[in-house]
């Protein structure tokens, strides 16, 4: 029983965060030997867990308090991934139906998905200065790439016996499109939305601090400025438990709505830790090697 337990997810959620309080004390031990004057820049667990304290309870230094600062940067996110799996959406479907179109923006593709962050968020916040414009383009420069490969992709994998059979039966292709391939593509849009989501945050914090007067990423850096490594660091696990909020309570549940068709991985987790059947037939074979 106990080893169960033991080998079950909440003991490991349990233990990862305890291990990297682990790690972070042991580090601070081992940089303050080395260098003694470290000990005043490097932030203790408790100091971090103080500020992210005074900011949950709005007890703040900075200009907005943390609810509005998230809710100004999802704004944005928000615009600039509707605007990504939209337009990232219909490249990707037509570069998946068309070779010739996939020859056009193949390339291209490749290209800006090669591109980092913080390119993006430089070039936004000197194109379109500060407001809510650059970091939007930033969100949807970051996430389109993803969102038009994971379309293409689930057209390239749709299977093509349903296209056969609404042939077969004379549907015409703009309904197979409708009620065929869309929904074959449920899967991976439901993936290349994690992707955006994930991606899409992380350049719109780094042109929020470039280009930005407001929103999480001004906020960091707000901090930084102001010399607090427990204000950056304790907005930055702010951010690790807006995206596990988010994972929790937006994707999960969207997840299990929308593929309640398939069966759960806990299924598939037991079927392989069970040990193999053998057969009458295969007790009486002799074994040899």
């Amino acid at each position: 029983m106990l080893f169960r337990a033991l080998k079950g997810p909440l003991s490991g959620r349990l233990t990862f965060p305890l291990v990297c309080l682990g790690v972070w004390l042991l580090t601070i031990e081992l940089v303050a030997s080395i260098w003694p004057f470290a000990v005043d820049v490097l932030p203790t667990p408790w100091q971090v867990a103080g500020f992210m304290w005074d900011e949950i309870t709005g007890n703040t230094l900075a200009p907005h308090n943390v609810y509005q600062t998230f809710w100004i940067s999802l704004q944005r996110l928000g615009v600039g991934m509707l605007i990504a799996m939209v337009v990232g959406g219909v490249i990707g479907l037509a570069m998946g139906l068309s070779k010739s179109v996939n020859a056009f923006f193949n390339d291209w593709v490749v290209a800006i998905l090669a591109m980092p962050n913080l390119a993006w968020a430089l070039f936004c916040s000197l194109a379109f200065g500060f407001g809510d414009t650059g970091p939007i383009i930033a969100v949807v420069l970051t996430g389109v790439p993803y969102v038009i490969i994971n379309v293409r992709e689930g057209v390239r994998n749709a299977p093509s016996d349903l296209y056969d059979m609404a042939r077969a039966f004379g549907v015409p292709r703009e309904r197979a499109i409708r009620h065929v391939l869309i929904p074959s593509l449920m899967p991976f849009l439901f993936a290349a939305g994690r992707y955006a989501f994930a991606l899409g945050w992380k350049g719109l914090v780094v042109a929020e601090v470039f280009g930005g007067q407001d929103g999480a990423g001004w906020t960091i850096k707000f901090w930084y400025d102001a010399h607090r490594a427990y204000g950056v660091i304790g907005y930055a696990l702010l951010f690790v438990i807006f995206a596990l909020f988010f994972e929790k309570f937006l994707f999960d549940k969207l997840s299990r709505r929308i593929f309640r068709w398939r069966p759960e991985a806990s299924v598939a987790e037991e079927a392989f830790d069970q040990p193999p059947v053998v057969t009458t037939e295969q007790q009486r074979t002799p074994q040899h090697g």
